[in-house]
């Protein structure tokens, strides 16, 4: 179940941080490809700091 909370943050996240990237981008049509840079560097590293919190979310689950 803590798995599952947690893949759910880490979806919610990345979806989040590319709406808003989408919405820059569309906002700013000159700087687009700088925005999507920056948007992929952020869900990058969305990622990687959710990986910790999901292994110990698995390691909890499979203790229970």
């Amino acid at each position: 179940m803590r798995t599952l909370v947690e893949l759910f943050h880490l979806v919610a996240g990345l979806t989040a941080a590319a709406l808003l990237t989408a919405a820059a981008a569309w906002a700013y049509p000159l700087g687009r490809e700088v925005i999507w840079w920056c948007g992929g560097v952020a869900m990058a590293a969305t990622a990687m700091m959710g990986i910790g919190p999901l292994r110990r979310a698995r390691a909890a689950d499979r203790r229970r």
